[in-house]
């Protein structure tokens, strides 16, 4: 598959011609829990569709911390490409994996052990909790498969090539919503049988892009002389990998104690958002891969001391995802109601109308999130992830405080939540676009002297 050198050539159309595969790699990605929720809530029924739609929320916050990790790792990778350091690069690979794969281990006993917990944190409803409990137990077996994929795609996008992570996804999410009408309108298995589709199909990409990886870049396969610990890599990686994961765990964590108000208002709020929620994913999940592929783009130029190309790549970036954000918002407001009622049955108005106001509110402002996670990917590349993890504090912390402040206040209610994710994206941007600016006046400030 060919790989794409982003440190030349044109800024925007090599960008995009990265990014594409990635926005249709994750949108594919989404498709495990999209197919289980859209076949739960019309075949199995509103409760069954409230515990999938919950767990999906915790699911996103438990795959964040390896997703950071891997994230943070591919920068490092993308750094060692740009600087054509193939040592460097398998030095990372070694580390990098080793980490990893032990932090998904430990994350794997812990959510077994403390699925009772997580339970009572997440205030899930009585009738509802049996469900989520089923599911969960299924579930969670598709950590260590998340890790395998992840790890492999970060490695391979870090270095130009982002269709095959694609191309494995694809095969995967046609799998998993085969396996989700056979194990659900078939075997009967109800919500385990949509959990274990989605469990296969994640091993199924996981494993064959390992696979994949191992016998096409044979370059990248470790001698046993090169199994050893060097302690500066080890803290090059372990830095990076786990600021970025704190930045993402610190985001969904965020949004899972969001998810745990909006359980409080009953099932009817709680179906509302597990529906909305996905399609607001589907909606910015293509900017947050172009920040991703901006990311790499932004690291491989950073190693080869790029720096005109650079501020050429911000200025090109922040344009195409602005206009992108405002397209998107536009659709998304004016096919709400239609939107919703692909995830659940016409009668189910009372549910329809939530999601409708949810999508219409927070839909408005997606040029919010658009810049943000530019921010994020920019920071990550030039090695600062701590302002990464500044600006998730800043956003998470606005929208979670706010949206308990105005929800306990009745005229206001659960529209409260849904106002407080723009109002959190929109001082994290400002924060950010303010530091950039400051760090460009001072690398200037220092030129000309």
């Amino acid at each position: 598959m060919r790989q794409i050198n982003l440190t030349e050539g044109n800024i925007t159309g090599n960008l995009l011609l990265f990014a594409l595969p990635m926005m249709a790699g994750n949108i594919l990605q989404q498709c495990y829990n999209i197919a289980d929720t859209l076949i739960v809530g019309r075949y199995l029924g509103a409760n069954a569709l409230a515990a999938v739609g919950s767990s999906y929320t915790l699911m996103t916050f438990l795959t964040s911390i390896l997703l950071g990790m891997c994230m943070g790792s591919g920068a490092v990778f993308s750094i060692c490409f740009g600087q054509q350091n193939e040592k460097r690069l398998k030095e990372s690979m070694l580390h990098s994996f080793c980490l990893i794969a032990g932090t998904a281990l430990i994350l794997n006993l812990l959510v077994y052990g403390a699925l009772s917990v997580i339970l009572r944190f997440l205030r899930v409803p009585t009738e509802v909790c049996a469900d989520m409990r089923a599911y969960l137990q299924v579930i969670f077996a598709g950590i260590t498969a998340t890790f395998l994929y992840n790890y492999f795609a970060a490695l391979l996008r870090a270095v130009g090539n982002s269709v095959v992570p694609l191309i494995f996804l694809g095969v995967s999410a046609v799998t998993n919503i085969i396996l989700d009408l056979f194990f659900i309108l078939i075997l009967n298995l109800g919500v385990e049988g949509a959990a274990l589709a989605t469990v296969i199909a994640q091993y199924l990409s996981g494993a064959g892009l390992m696979l994949y990886t191992l016998i096409n870049f044979p370059q990248w396969r470790l001698r046993r002389q090169e199994l050893h610990f060097r302690r500066a890599a080890f803290r090059e990686i372990a830095g990076i990998s786990f600021l970025t994961c704190a930045q993402q765990s610190i985001m969904n964590f965020g949004i899972l104690m969001v998810q745990g108000l909006v359980n409080s208002f009953g099932t009817v709020i709680m179906a509302a958002f597990a529906a909305a929620v996905k399609i607001d994913s589907f909606a910015y999940m293509p900017v947050q891969d172009f920040g991703n592929a901006f990311s790499t783009f932004i690291a491989q130029n950073y190693g080869a001391g790029e720096s005109e190309r650079i501020r050429k790549g911000v200025r090109s970036a922040v344009l195409t995802s602005f206009g992108f954000c405002i397209a998107v918002s536009a659709l998304v407001f004016c096919f709400a109601p239609r939107l919703m009622g692909i995830f659940v049955r016409s009668e189910e108005t009372q549910i329809i109308a939530a999601g409708v106001e949810y999508l219409r509110i927070e839909g408005a402002f997606y040029f919010g999130i658009g810049l943000l996670f530019l921010l994020y990917g920019y920071y990550r590349a030039v090695k600062m992830p701590g302002m990464s993890v500044i600006l998730t504090v800043i956003s998470l912390g606005t929208r979670v405080v706010l949206a308990y402040v105005l929800s306990a206040i009745p005229a206001v209610g659960v529209k409260g939540i849904w106002a407080a994710v723009p109002i959190g994206w929109a001082l994290a941007d400002v924060t950010g676009a303010v530091y950039y600016r400051k760090m460009q006046k001072k690398r200037q400030t220092l030129k000309n002297r």
